[in-house]
């Protein structure tokens, strides 16, 4: 549920920040929020992931010997 909060900042920041959130397609309410989350978890130490990042975690391999070992063939193979 959402409740309201009234915030007093310098006229500059507010104007600016209206630019920014029209172009990030966002509002300034939004952007406080998100910042505001974003202290509370860095408090816990526990990040959240985002959607994007989860649905993405497993597609790129990690960097292992296998691949180092493949680097190093390659360079040899072409010097």
């Amino acid at each position: 549920m959402n409740a309201k909060l009234t915030l007093s900042m310098d006229r500059a920041v507010i104007a600016s920040m209206k630019g920014y959130a029209a172009e990030n397609n966002s509002s300034i309410s939004q952007i406080v929020e998100t910042f505001f989350k974003g202290l509370l978890s860095s408090q816990t130490g526990k990040k959240k992931i985002s959607p994007l990042v989860q649905e993405l975690s497993g597609i790129i391999p990690a960097e292992d010997n296998e691949h180092n070992d493949y680097v190093d063939y390659l360079e040899k193979k072409y010097e």
